[in-house]
């Protein structure tokens, strides 16, 4: 790549929303007054010193900033290669990344005056962080969550309704992820007055991947602290997860203009990158198009239909990527990799095993990616890998893919 690239990494998006030719806003006329209102709000915050403290406040006092880095020793003598560090979000509040992001976005729309917060939701983290933020705020909260989620992460839908949420099942398509986004776009356009649309990637029109990568950028940030403190120097390579992208945005934009730092993201390979798109490797196996407000690369077919992903993890579950994701992909700055299902589990197994951290299915795609390389390079080389949730939601669907009953353990 030129080095005339570097040192603009962190000035985009441009005023019409785009990184590059990905972005932008595919939305009904209906939602744009809202969607430009909202962007003037997040405008205005981004200078204003008491929007910060208020976010830097409930970071440390309700969430549990910093989170941890943590060395992972007995993975590195296991692997045999590179140090292996984890960024230990998992250890939030609510158990994962997302409620850095819900935190920001709820208090936008308590100064724009939305008293009602819809959401969607896969694994059902970023749903859990609506529905407890709201409960904390005393705002409505509705998460539309598709149907096939709702069976295999039944722990999180039973945390949303205790903290008082509507959950309301999707039925459409494939009862996934894009199929949740579907239907919570459709109440936006009918509730625009009320309602405020809290999205949990960094995908949607602009503002919303640009906003919720600022808000998920305190991972990152940490991480340059905290690894300078533990190594005297930034890590080697970051690795990250990704579905829509919000997490690994969050580790990785704080370092995109330290162009000695490699950046890898990993997408979920299901069965396997194929034709038969058994698989949500949508920079793999996509190519660009138009979906949810923005243009990104896709799963879709000759004809532009998208077509349905899949993954065992829900979170992971979605046809498309985020809007800088696609860029950072075409540009070359990041590099983007796929993990398949039966990979994804031998790391979740590891990770329990070795290091006493149950990881969510997400995260256990990073990680196998770092058991793939950790052992070819060198003992002084620095992985810095976004253990970017925890695994007790997953217990049920991680016990019926390894073949235990889980009613034979009582």
């Amino acid at each position: 790549m030129a080095n005339d690239l570097f040192n603009t990494f962190m000035n985009g998006p441009d005023e019409n929303g785009r990184f590059g030719d990905f972005g932008g806003r595919f939305v009904s006329e209906t939602l744009m007054p809202l969607i430009l209102e909202l962007e003037q709000e997040y405008e205005k915050a981004k200078t204003d010193d008491s929007f910060w403290a208020e976010m830097n406040h409930l970071w440390t006092h309700y969430v549990g900033r910093p989170s941890p880095l943590y060395f992972a020793e007995r993975l590195t003598d296991h692997l045999g290669g590179a140090k292996v560090y984890m960024k230990r979000d998992e250890l939030n509040h609510t158990g994962a990344h997302k409620i850095n992001n819900v935190l920001g976005q709820i208090i936008l729309a308590q100064r724009m005056g939305k008293k009602r917060i819809i959401a969607e939701t896969g694994a059902g983290q970023h749903g859990v962080a609506t529905a407890t933020v709201c409960a904390k705020f005393g705002l409505k909260c509705v998460v539309y969550m598709g149907a096939h989620d709702v069976e295999r992460q039944a722990p999180n839908v039973f945390r949303m309704r205790l903290l008082g949420a509507e959950v309301v099942p999707v039925t459409s398509g494939r009862g996934t992820l894009k199929d949740a986004m579907n239907d919570a776009l459709r109440d936006w356009v009918t509730n625009v007055r009320d309602t405020f649309y809290c999205i949990g990637t960094v995908a949607g029109p602009h503002p919303y991947p640009a906003m919720v990568r600022d808000f998920q950028s305190i991972i990152g940030k940490e991480v340059r602290e905290q690894m300078t403190e533990a190594e005297g120097r930034f890590p080697d390579t970051l690795i990250a997860a990704i579905g829509g992208g919000s997490n690994a945005m969050g580790l990785f934009f704080p370092f995109l203009d330290d162009k000695e730092v490699n950046i890898i993201g990993v997408e979920a390979g299901g069965k396997g990158v194929n034709a038969k798109m058994e698989h949500c490797a949508s920079l793999t196996g996509g190519r660009p198009g138009v979906l949810h407000g923005n243009r990104t690369y896709l799963l879709q077919d000759d004809d532009g239909q998208i077509l349905e992903g899949f993954s065992i993890s829900a979170g992971l579950d979605y046809p498309g990527i985020g809007p800088e994701h696609a860029w950072l992909h075409e540009i070359g700055r990041a590099k983007y990799v796929s993990i398949t299902d039966v990979e994804a589990l031998e790391a979740f197994q590891l990770s329990c095993e070795l290091e006493g951290i149950i990881p969510a299915l997400e995260p256990s795609h990073a990680l196998a990616h770092v058991m793939k390389i950790a052992p070819d390079l060198p003992k002084d080389h620095i992985i810095c890998m976004n253990m970017c949730g925890r695994g007790d939601k997953d217990i049920f669907t991680v016990a019926k893919a390894l073949g235990f009953e889980m009613g034979a353990f009582a």
